[in-house]
């Protein structure tokens, strides 16, 4: 599934729903903010201070010193004494900004903190279902890449739009009072420059949606192909690959190139609007003070307050750029917070202690698509009503999609069933609390899963009632033993990102002693041998038949060596439970499970045990 088309999407400048909900996430640190909102009182007044006092200097003692109205003395300590004044309001402007950005930055980090933690936990919430559907890219994205455009906006654009905004307001509201003909004649430039500002603004937001969705794609790209490096090799398609990645990366470039010319005009343009501004500043301050009208002191003063005017009108390109990537990230990160959690504990759940062993199921219709009312071919159960005892070890078998595996997912209620019901020790599951319904069950999947760390955490999990001597004797049971003492570290030997540097075979073994030290009361067995040899599997059978004293078990499973010793078996066939018995009561019946078995099974077996034994070239019952 392309990672791509949600990345394309650039929100409004302004969201006002979106803003109410992002500043919810600075209430805990209110004051905090306050406080650098109220230092701004302070900086912007000090930014005004400086070209004030640059005219005092002009006009009070360097033109009066030079027409020999003052002796160059006083005008020397007169200097001296505005200079240390400007460098004090420095020195305070630059501890007040500072202390507006530490503030700023320290409740954008800690936001961002918030809300990641947040997005993980809603993560780890949410149904198997929604992960089927979306591309781990696009969460990732979500965790950091979006997330990081809100912390921009915290932790440097509140500041700087809230400090430049009581500046321009300070600054124009100043510059009228002090001289309305001069300022006006300064701000004539004003409208050209909010007109390229708007035109370049549409243009690099054009080219900032390419820009996103090439990182999509050759994110998305990258990690298909990295993923499946072992398939290109094998099959020679390196340089399709390199074609296809050039076509990419090629989209990438010329998108930010776009980017680049819309800059390149942008700034001279607005350099040159500004210089304009400057030199009508000039002109028309000139023929004003030639006429005796106006000081030399406030030309500069005026000069100096167009500069620091026109800064913050230079950067609202990238105040857009902020505003609109920080609504477009809210937007995405805000449609994740707000995926239903379909799959949750009732407000009443019960907590069970202790489970006796027994599952149920009644009845149960069960669809990955269609919701509530799915269509006719969408059901993967269809009315599945069977009990496992206490104790019982039971086999679930079936050609591939007759729905073992759902079987399983709907036990630990990763998803939840349309009609019927399924019950623990004659609870409805529904009404279990989620973690006490899952820590009783132990699982070994197909395909094991290994996290970065090493050995022992990965047999542990976090559990402390685990001990080391624990993990040791699990990892000794599944017959690991030697392997783990011809390591250096032993079970602190680290393992790489999905165990890489183990085998397959030894990444299953893990999976089995992690099931094993965690002593469960349910153990699920998901084709969980298929990828070990057959002397480590005898190695298991035997850790297996220790394990599964006194506890229910489920196995799914192609192996027979594996089934053929089961209290039950469980056939499904089309979506629904067409069989059940013993291995031997099964093969009699020769039914569906009896052409497994001629299709699958008989190989593995010395000999057939069932009387009268089936002969090959036996010829197969009609399909039902």
């Amino acid at each position: 599934m392309s990672t791509h088309h949600e990345e394309e999407k650039l929100g409004r400048i302004y969201d006002s729903q979106l803003t109410w909900r992002l500043l919810k996430y600075l209430k805990p640190y209110k004051w905090r903010v306050f406080l650098a909102l109220a230092l701004t009182m302070v900086v912007t007044p000090l930014r005004l201070v400086g070209p004030r006092l640059f005219a005092a200097v002009i006009d009070r003692y360097i033109t009066p010193a030079l027409g020999h109205k003052i002796t160059v003395n006083a005008a020397f300590h007169g200097i001296l004494w505005i200079s240390l004044a400007f460098v004090a309001t420095l020195i305070l402007s630059f501890l007040f900004q500072y202390g507006q950005v530490r503030i700023m930055q320290s409740v954008g980090q800690q936001t961002m903190y918030d809300l990641r933690k947040q997005i993980f936990g809603h993560l780890q919430l949410l149904p198997m279902g929604f992960f089927d559907r979306t591309p781990v890219g696009r969460l990732v994205t979500r965790v950091t890449t979006d997330v990081d455009a809100l912390n921009d906006l915290f932790a440097a654009g509140v500041v700087a739009m809230v400090n430049d905004f009581f500046f321009l307001v300070a600054a124009i509201a100043y510059m009228l009072k002090l001289n309305w003909r001069l300022a006006l004649a300064a701000f004539a430039v004003l409208p050209l420059m909010f007109g390229v500002t708007w035109l370049f603004r549409n243009s690099v937001r054009d080219a900032n949606r390419q820009i996103r969705t090439g990182v999509a794609r050759i994110n998305a790209f990258l990690q298909e192909h990295i993923g499946g490096m072992a398939v290109i090799q094998l099959f020679n398609r390196e340089q399709k690959a390199r074609e296809q990645f050039k076509g990419l990366n090629l989209a990438y470039n010329l998108a930010f190139k776009k980017a680049i010319k819309a800059y390149a005009l942008f700034y001279p343009a607005i350099d040159l609007l500004s210089s304009s501004g400057y030199a009508m500043i000039f002109w028309f301050g000139g023929l004003r003070q030639v006429a005796g009208g106006l000081g030399i002191g406030v030309v500069a003063e005026f000069y100096m307050y167009s500069q620091q005017f026109f800064m913050p009108i230079q950067d609202l390109s990238e105040k857009f750029n902020i505003l609109q990537s920080a609504m477009a990230a809210s937007e995405r990160i805000f449609k994740l917070l707000d995926e239903p959690l379909t799959v949750q504990s009732a407000a009443n759940a019960v907590k069970l202690e202790t489970a006796k062993g027994e599952i149920q199921f009644r009845n149960v219709w069960f669809a990955y698509r269609g919701g509530e009312n799915p269509k006719e071919e969408d059901w993967v159960l269809r009315d599945v009503s069977f009990r496992v005892a206490p104790g019982q070890n039971i086999a679930i078998v079936g050609h591939t999609g007759a729905g073992k595996t759902t079987i399983i997912q709907l036990l630990l209620r990763f998803y939840d069933i349309q009609r019927g019901e399924i019950l623990l020790d004659g609870i409805n599951i529904r009404e279990l609390q989620l973690q006490h319904l899952r820590q009783f069950f132990g699982i070994v999947l197909q395909d094991p899963f290994l996290f970065s760390g090493t050995i022992e955490s990965n047999v542990r999990l976090g559990t402390a009632s685990i001990t080391p001597d624990m993990v040791e004797q699990s990892l000794r049971e599944v017959g690991l033993g030697p392997f783990i003492e011809s390591l250096p570290h032993g079970m602190a030997t680290e393992v790489t990102e999905r165990g890489a540097t183990l085998s397959v075979g030894q990444r299953q073994l893990i999976s089995f002693a992690r099931a094993l030290a965690h002593d469960p009361q349910f153990l699920i067995l998901d084709e969980a041998t298929s990828s070990v040899d057959t002397q480590t599997e005898s190695l298991i059978r035997e850790a297996l038949d220790r394990l599964l004293s006194g506890r229910t078990a489920l196995v799914i499973a192609h192996r027979l060596s594996t089934i053929q010793h089961a209290d039950r078996i469980l056939v499904f066939h089309k979506s629904r439970l067409r069989e059940e018995g013993t291995h031997q009561e099964l093969l009699a019946r020769r039914g569906i499970y009896y052409r497994l078995y001629q299709l699958q099974y008989k190989d593995q077996e010395l000999r057939l045990p069932v009387s009268g034994g089936v002969r090959a070239g036996t010829p197969l019952p009609a399909n039902d």
